[in-house]
């Protein structure tokens, strides 16, 4: 125990305990997408309710990041990651031991909600406890992890859910995020405690209201109005949801504690970063989600088969994040740009080749380059992006950027469902309409990609160090 107190042990482990929290953040998002088919056997979950176990984790997680990050600044990035994993923790099991559909739905949305307590904690402790000349490495290692989860949760769900382990099937899946966050709760205090000058700022209650009650309207009525038709309530919701985000935008500017400071909106590169996180997300969860579906309900395929369909996607996006660091300081934004526009391509390539057994080999290369892309632009696109950030505007980023990425995610799953679903001749034309949705989100990525090219590099000033841990 006397070594896990020293100073070297601490620094050492910080890295593995808040990935730790990105990674069963990501995992939890797309794990139950190979699911969804036995929980409807076992549980007599219905079309709407299944939605729900896949959206309801989106939901609560997308709209809690922002307030999330100011109340890591208000007490403590440490406190508030400890909260948000136990919770994360305790819902999963309560997730994995659930009886009915009402209450997975409900361990899902406090999941979600653990998880959005979360995410913004671990950018601010790297940007705050790792050493500048350290940070990009850091941020690599972030992104790095969350292109591994993202693709983790359908693979190891496929093959926890063929092999059944125990007889839990789908459970299983859902338990696999509960050692690594026993390990990070027990490791946890390990992390370094906030400065003392950020007790001070208050969470604004009217900000923080607006923004909660807006952003769960749109990602809400998002992911459920397209299997519900549309109704009349959704185009409200709609209309509701944009009217309370446009009032949470005006009183930012008009409180003295701001949950986003004024000046992160008002930055030309921060305003091109988030853009080009949110489009590039739009396209991505969706493709792995689309592809799901169509290998299970068109072509037949198990879960198992399914799950290892996307390995390719999995090794190349490995291969990816592990030189996205160099291209990264090489080329920039450009990288990400490339990167966006190779998926658009390999979009296109897919329909083609899914069906034909001659033309497999290219299927599962394309994957592959497909995969490397989206390693390299989601290990440096976050560090990208910060670089460019004012230093007093670091915590709304924190906030803003996970935002986008679920946000982005929601519109992307909402949009190609609709041109996937759309009356077609057959099922080959509804995989072509969907990719090529997700190949033009890919290239309105590439040109926001490129709105960061030459955009002022601010360094930020070195923070006050963590308190001794």
């Amino acid at each position: 125990m006397t070594a896990l107190r020293s100073p070297t042990a601490a620094r050492r482990l910080l890295l593995p305990i808040i990935l730790s929290g990105t990674f069963v953040q990501l995992f939890s998002v797309t794990v139950m997408q190979v699911g969804v088919v036995d929980i409807q056997r076992d549980l007599g979950a219905g079309a709407g309710e299944s939605q729900l176990v896949l959206a309801g984790y989106t939901l609560t997680y997308a709209c809690s990041l922002i307030v999330s990050a100011r109340l890591g600044d208000r007490y403590g990035y440490r406190k508030m990651f400890i909260a948000g994993m136990a919770l994360f923790t305790v819902a999963s099991i309560g997730a994995a031991a659930a009886p009915e559909a009402w209450l997975l739905i409900v361990g899902r949305l406090l999941q979600g909600f653990g998880s959005g307590l979360m995410a913004p904690q671990i950018l601010s402790i790297i940007q705050s406890a790792v050493p500048p000349n350290r940070r990009p490495a850091a941020l690599s290692a972030f992104g790095a992890t969350m292109a591994a989860a993202s693709l983790a949760g359908p693979v190891l769900g496929g093959v926890l859910i063929q092999l059944d382990p125990l007889g839990l099937g789908w459970r299983a899946a859902i338990l696999l995020t509960v050692p690594i966050g026993i390990a990070a709760l027990a490791l946890s205090p390990r992390l370094p405690a906030m400065h003392r000058e950020q007790a001070a700022q208050r969470v604004d209650p009217v900000g923080a209201t607006l923004s909660l009650l807006g952003l769960s309207l749109l990602v809400l009525t998002l992911t459920t109005g397209r299997d519900s038709g549309w109704p009349l309530w959704t185009w409200v919701s709609l209309a509701l949801a944009v009217v309370l985000l446009t009032g949470f935008a005006i009183s930012q500017r008009r409180v003295a504690d701001p949950l986003v400071h004024p000046s992160t909106l008002a930055d030309r590169a921060t305003r091109w970063g988030l853009g080009v996180v949110l489009v590039f997300n739009a396209g991505v969860p969706s493709f792995t989600l689309l592809l799901s579906m169509h290998l299970q309900g068109v072509q037949g395929w198990s879960p198992l088969r399914t799950g290892l369909s996307v390995t390719p996607y999995a090794i190349g996006a490995l291969a990816g994040s592990a030189i996205a660091n160099s291209l990264s300081r090489r080329f920039g934004p450009w990288a990400l740009a490339a990167s966006s526009l190779i998926l658009g391509l390999v979009s296109l390539v897919v329909p083609v080749t899914i069906g034909d057994h001659n033309l497999l080999w290219v299927y599962w290369l394309a994957l592959c380059v497909g995969g490397a892309a989206f390693g390299v632009f989601t290990a440096s696109a976050f560090t990208q992006v910060i670089a460019r950030v004012r230093p007093e505007a670091a915590t709304s980023v924190s906030g803003l950027l996970p935002t986008a990425q679920q946000l982005g995610g929601t519109l992307g799953v909402t949009f190609a469902g609709i041109a996937y679903t759309a009356p077609t001749g057959n099922s080959g034309q509804a995989l072509w309409h969907a990719m090529t949705y997700e190949a033009a989100a890919f290239a309105l990525a590439a040109v926001f990609a490129a709105g960061l090219v030459g955009r002022t590099t601010r360094k930020a000033p070195a923070r006050p160090g963590p308190a001794t841990c």
